[in-house]
């Protein structure tokens, strides 16, 4: 008896199988955007700037030169400007000077290292302008500012000024 439940057990399931019917599932689809607007920025201050530091000179030199830099972090392809003020003896940017007390060591900063004219940096924009022109990479760039005192010929002592750079982007 045994040998002949084992085929009837096996036929219901069989035939049970057969009897449901096959669900399927139904779907829909919709798309939709995504959006970012990103504002191009510049960082001048994050990463310090290097003074310019002529160090130690006696007073019978000349052209003396040494360079500093400033690093800024523009947004990628991003265009910018750099701006060097007059300092605080200055009247303009072809007449700074470091001061000790009352005396005066005229110095200048530029934007290329053959130290020209042409080449000194300052706050003049546009046409006939005298600011530093670059283009962001999205990486900290490192922009040297060259400097050099003509003649160290005044009393001695230490002398100093402060400049402010503006960005502009």
């Amino acid at each position: 008896m045994r040998h002949l439940v084992r085929p009837l057990v096996f036929a219901a399931l069989g035939s049970a199988a057969v009897a449901t019917p096959q669900l399927r599932a139904a779907t829909a689809t919709t798309t939709f955007n995504v959006r970012i607007t990103i504002t191009a920025a510049c960082d001048i201050s994050t990463t310090a700037p290097t003074d310019v530091n002529f160090g130690t000179q006696p007073s019978t030199a000349t052209n003396v030169d040494n360079q500093g830099a400033l690093n800024v972090n523009c947004t990628p392809s991003a265009p910018y400007t750099i701006a060097l003020d007059n300092g605080q003896n200055g009247t303009s940017a072809t007449t700074r000077a470091m001061t000790n007390g009352t005396a005066l060591v005229p110095y200048q900063l530029y934007r290329n290292p053959s130290r020209g004219a042409a080449d000194i940096w300052g706050s003049t924009t546009g046409t006939g302008g005298n600011v530093f022109a670059g283009s962001g990479t999205g990486t900290v760039q490192n922009i040297p500012v060259y400097g050099r005192v003509p003649s160290t010929n005044f009393p001695a002592g230490a002398y100093t000024d402060v400049i402010t750079a503006t960005i502009t982007y």
